[in-house]
């Protein structure tokens, strides 16, 4: 763990630059907008460590796939979000000598990342090599009004010389992917044009044929007074720039205020995206960087409104979490169903920037409670589009009938994942799309919902299941052999409670959602059983078969679910006894060493405990927790949140909170060693949850909101605000008690530490 940044409850603060740390800093201070965004680069050209990044959303390319030996059912490709053109950079040289900080001699180095306001501000003082000492201050931020442009205030004054300055601002587009199977180069050049004061750059992705056009437009400022200074052009393959030539006195400050754009064909035509891009170029200048600026402001202001937590006496758990509401923010808006919510989001490629399970089981939970309803529901909407290609999925690994494994990792619904024992075994993410479902329903009440789209996912993964499971003569009993589950640190067993726990809900549920839209539209029902060519009364005997007869590996004597069978027979070494310097152990171990040992890298058991707490007792609960969390290694992101929440609910409020700061500081300490490869997106959700679900005691019972909160002993206060039906509520948490806020035109009933409570509108 590292404590690198400065405490600050609506800022992330860098002071003093430290090379070693550069690629963890460009990772925490990343910037996005839902459309575009990308890692905090130097604007200057820096020749140190890196990691250049800056991506549109949607825009993709299959890289094909790179495996020692190839297995039937391996997906071809690896779907992965592309680093896109850079639009940031902004070439200085002073006197010939360019500006890089790696070979100056850096003074008052600070870089700061405003969440408030929604803006990345850095400034420094270097003296090159030469001798030359400057000041620079730059603000950058991608706009939430504007969402398919940024823009960039750069100011530089020489401090101990004169004489001439060249900034070139440039949009390359000679890019490369880190993550590049072949060390390829994923885009080519399709045309560009420059005038006096910027230009456009339009790329085009090989194989999938996005095309993306990037320009820039800037205006130069000497000590805050409009020059017009003659630039030259500067062009080559992939490459735009202006190259601007002007002398400069010592203590005057040069500012260049660089606008740039972002159109994808996704959104546009392509034969239109030049012209398009020039115009939205001109609209953008023509307000000026300070009236955007003031826009953003604005934006973030609303979207604070809604969703910020506030904790009182307890800076650090603050800032943790608006760091993580920020990256949410600024990750994913909902306004596209093309789109979901990659893991690094705009912050790296790792994982190929694809969409996963967390999406399902850790996402949808807080956009339900802080956005719009259609937020959520594009979310399950995309997940529908892409049934046909679950459909395909499953037949490739030799299900039929209709049957659908969604996949691991996918950006247009085919799995794009070529790990063996997690493509093929890690199939609970089934479980979560269908959770999903479910958690969207009893939110929103929208049960339409299940009529138009929700059954059809619904049968086809329980149609997955009812072929996935065989039949043990010898346990009498369905068993579930060849399985990954939540935990990676085990693959290949048999019979994963948490997998077949969920599996035998998504079959429940499939029958109580069947029943549910008989009732409510027959003719609906009807049409989807003739179109899926569903045999009601064979399949529907098969789903309640199995749950009536699948095994649950149990241990009689400790009275816990084991996490698969044979779980037992593992050396029960604790995590307190591992050596600080062996962990990581995925950085650490050889594989085969992890797989052998009990180590559990994220909630397993507890996982299936924390979905469906109502079904089990309190003690059942505690028993689990108690044996397992000394066994979890928690190098998951997922893995904090959900302990932090079933710690809270057992009244446990130290551990509770312990788990609270590694969630939501995992990114700004670093503790899992891995921040530089990106921010971890999807787990930030969870680090919402553990505040809300955890310390707020929310859920969701019989259509009503509940609460039973606890406050950890640090905090003075807590608030939060839910959206739930039309209302919207402020829950604030203090030693003395619970006050409750209806900030909207209805009443609404809810509970509070069991008992009915009359919110009424507009007030307290």
């Amino acid at each position: 763990m590292k404590q690198y940044f400065k405490v600050d409850e609506w800022r992330i603060i860098e002071e003093g630059f430290n090379p070693h740390f550069n690629k963890v800093a460009e990772s925490v201070f990343s910037l996005g907008n839902g459309r575009m965004g990308g890692r905090a680069n130097f604007e200057e050209a820096y020749s140190g460590e890196t990691l250049q990044g800056n991506y549109v959303a949607g825009v993709y390319y299959p890289d094909k796939t790179r495996v020692g030996w190839w297995k039937n059912g391996y997906p071809e490709y690896f779907a992965k979000v592309l680093n896109a053109a850079n639009w940031i950079g902004i070439d200085i040289s002073l006197n010939g000598e360019q500006l890089d900080l790696a070979k100056c001699k850096v003074l008052n180095f600070r870089r700061e990342l405003n969440m408030k306001e929604g803006y990345l501000k850095r400034n420094f003082r270097a003296v090159t090599v030469s001798g030359k000492e400057v000041e620079v201050e730059s603000i950058r931020f991608n706009s939430l009004v504007d969402d398919e442009t940024g823009a960039i205030s750069y100011s530089i004054r020489p401090i101990n010389f004169g004489g001439y300055i060249k900034l070139t601002p440039f949009i390359d587009g000679d890019v490369v992917n880190k993550d590049a199977n072949y060390d390829e180069k994923f885009w080519d050049e399709v045309s560009k044009h420059t005038w006096s004061d910027g230009g456009v750059l339009q790329m085009r992705t090989k194989k999938t044929g996005f095309e993306v056009a990037t320009g820039m437009k800037y205006h130069i400022s000497i000590d805050g007074e409009p020059e017009h200074i003659e630039a030259e052009p500067v062009i080559r393959e992939k490459y735009i720039g202006t190259e601007i030539r002007m002398e400069i006195k010592q203590g005057q400050r040069v500012t260049i205020c660089k606008y740039a754009a972002n159109l994808s064909s996704q959104n546009h035509p392509a034969d239109e995206l030049m012209a398009l891009t020039q115009a939205l170029l001109d609209s953008v200048c023509h307000k000026g960087f300070d009236t955007m600026l003031a826009e953003q402001a604005i934006a973030w202001a609303e979207k604070w409104k809604q969703n910020d937590i506030i904790i009182e006496g307890d800076a650090a758990a603050q800032q943790g979490i608006r760091f993580n509401i920020f990256q949410l923010n600024q990750t994913y808006t909902g306004e596209d169903d093309r789109l979901n919510i990659g893991p690094k989001g705009f912050t790296g490629e790792k994982y190929g920037g694809s969409t996963y399970w967390d999406t399902e089981a850790y996402c949808v939970p807080f956009y339900l409670a802080t956005a719009e309803q259609k937020v959520s529901r594009n979310l399950l909407l995309y997940r529908y589009k892409q049934l046909g290609k679950a459909i395909e999925n499953a037949k490739l690994l030799g299900f039929k009938d209709g049957a659908a494994l969604y996949p691991m990792v996918t950006m247009d619904g085919t799995e794009c994942h070529n790990e063996w024992e997690i493509t093929f075994e890690e199939i609970h993410r089934n479980g979560a799309i269908a959770y999903a479902i479910f958690n969207y329903i009893r939110y929103t009440g929208d049960e339409d919902y299940l009529a138009d789209y929700g059954l059809e996912v619904l049968i086809a993964i329980s149609r997955f299941w009812s072929q996935r499971v065989n039949w043990s003569a010898e346990r009498e009993k369905y068993v579930m052999l060849g399985v990954t589950g939540p935990n990676e640190y085990e693959n290949n067993v048999n019979n994963n409670w948490y997998t077949n726990t969920i599996a035998v809900w998504c079959l429940k549920y499939t029958l109580e959602v069947i029943e549910k839209v008989k009732a409510s539209d027959l003719t609906k029902y009807s049409e989807l059983k003739y179109r899926i060519d569903f045999n009601e009364d064979t399949e529907t005997a098969r789903f309640k078969d199995i749950i009536s007869k699948m095994y649950f590996p149990y241990d009689a004597n400790l009275q816990i679910y084991l996490q698969q069978d044979n779980y037992l027979d593992k050396e029960q070494t604790l995590v307190k006894d591992l050596p600080a310097t062996e962990r990581p152990l995925v950085q650490k171990w050889s594989w085969d060493r992890i797989l052998r040992s009990p180590f559990i890298k994220q909630a397993d058991v507890l996982q299936g405990l924390y979905f469906f707490e109502d079904e089990y007792d309190t003690d059942t609960i505690r028993r689990n927790y108690d044996f397992y969390e000394p066994r979890t290694v928690h190098e998951s992101s997922l893995s904090p949140c959900v302990h932090s929440i079933i710690a809270a609910k057992l009244g446990d409020i130290e551990r509770a909170y312990q788990f609270y700061l590694r969630t939501s500081r995992l990114d700004i300490d670093d503790y899992n060693n891995d921040t530089e490869d990106g921010c971890h997106i999807t787990s930030m959700a969870g680090t919402w949850m553990s505040v809300v679900q955890g310390f707020g005691g929310m859920r969701v019972k019989d259509g009503m909101l509940s609460f039973d909160p606890l406050l950890p002993v640090e905090w003075k206060s807590l608030e939060f605000q839910i959206g739930f039906r039309g209302t919207l509520l402020s829950v604030k948490v203090t030693g003395e008690g619970v006050s409750i806020k209806n900030a909207s035109s209805q009443d609404i009933t809810v509970k509070l530490h069991g008992k009915d409570v009359l919110i009424k509108a507009n007030a307290e």
